[in-house]
Parts: C-alpha cells; structure tokens; sequence
C-alpha cells in the first residue's frame, strides 16, 4: 500500500478564499489525496471554494481559533485512519514539497513527531519583525520548557498516529503551538525539528499574526505555565 494512502493533511482555514483552492491543487499535485479542511466558521467564500473539491470538508459553525480547528482536523484523520498527520497553513505560505521531508523521519521511526523550522536553510525571507518576535518566542519556550526550537510557532508540523493519540491540545488559538511543545516535553515524545520554506506574501503577512497578537499569546503561555 502507498504510504500516502494514510497520510492526511489537515489545514485550518478561516477567511482563505483567496488562497485555500491553490494549496489544495498543490498538495495534489505532489501527490496527497487525504486532504481534510477545517472551515472554521468563515464568512467568504472559502467553504464554497472547498466543496468543489475532491476532500474532506469539515466546518466549525462559529470561530473558535486555529488551535480548536486543529484539534477538530487531527480527531477526524485519526478516526479515519491516518497513521501520519501533516498540519499545513492554508494561506499559501507552506510548500507540499517539503512534506516528504517531515514525514521521512515518522516513516522510518526515528521520531514521532517532526516541527517545520524556516530558520535551518536560508530559504525563507522573514521580515525583521518577524524574526525577532519568534526568536524571542524561542527564548521563552526554552526557559519554561527546556526545548530549545527557534521556530516553535511554525504551523508545518508531522505525527505519528502514536502522537498524535499523545497531544492534547486545549487551547483555542494560535498558542496551542506552544501547547504542542509543552506536550513533547511532559510525554517525552521523540521529536526532530526539520527545515522547511515559508513564503512570504503580501497576502500571507497581512493574514499573519500581528505582533500585538504574538505579545497575547505568550502573555497566555507564560500564566498557565506559571498556574498550570
């Protein structure tokens, strides 16, 4: 059997029609069919673009956040079978080309979980902003969690079926990354971090999270770690 067979890549999309109908067709042209789109709660056109697609489609009637779509996506690949999950960005900034590189390592059980990181290769061209506010974010999760990533928010993720079983993600947004890296540390989940691309757009940066947003979410990561 064709490991992609049991390969399933879960995108949470809010608000993406401008982009979500073009990763689609990439991730089918590098050869990945078990494709499932979390629609969470999106007011354009996004759910009309998906279901005219060949993939699985399935909506939050409300925004709940990024966190809570992944979590929706991840439950239902494993009810279906996956025994890998990718997690993939729907706004175009993430290559289906560099999935096989994630996997690879799940494939042949040297790890169980694989972390994209745009900072390994020099490929990826984060404005300055950008990249001071996520090396900060590293500092942060190295001093409370002791696992040194640079690109701990990076949304091009792999799993095994074991770890994913593993991870419980219960926060709504955009720290249930953070939460991701807590859980690899508390479970001892084997895991490699792998460089990947991230591409910028004007697009993808005004989709992105803003930095007022990225000072919420470690506000967030710092009080449950200080209060559990």
């Amino acid at each position: 059997m064709d490991i992609k067979q049991k390969i399933y890549i879960v995108i949470p999309a809010f608000n993406e029609a401008g982009s979500i109908g073009k990763v689609i067709k990439d991730l089918f042209s590098s050869g990945y069919e078990n494709i499932v789109v979390v629609d969470d709660g999106s007011v354009d056109k996004t759910a009309e673009i998906v279901k005219k697609l060949n993939i699985f489609f399935v909506r939050h009637p409300v925004n709940m956040g990024p966190g809570a779509a992944i979590k929706t996506g991840i439950d239902f690949a494993l009810l279906n079978g996956a025994e890998i999950i990718v997690t993939f960005d729907a706004d175009g900034q993430h290559l289906a080309k560099d999935i096989y590189a994630l996997i690879k390592p799940i494939i042949f059980n040297d790890v169980e979980i694989t972390l994209g990181n745009r900072f390994l290769n020099n490929t990826s061209k984060v404005p300055v902003f950008k990249r001071i506010i996520l090396k900060a974010g590293a500092i942060l999760m190295f001093l409370m969690y002791g696992i040194l990533s640079s690109d701990s928010h990076n949304g091009l993720k792999a799993m095994s079926k074991s770890a994913a079983l593993k991870i419980d993600i219960k926060s709504n947004g955009w720290e249930y990354c953070s939460e991701i890296i807590e859980e690899i540390m508390l479970k001892k989940i084997r895991y490699r971090e792998v460089p990947v691309t991230v591409k910028y757009t004007d697009y993808s940066i005004k989709k992105g999270q803003k930095i007022y947003n990225s000072f919420y979410i470690f506000s967030k990561m710092f009080v449950k770690w200080i209060f559990g």
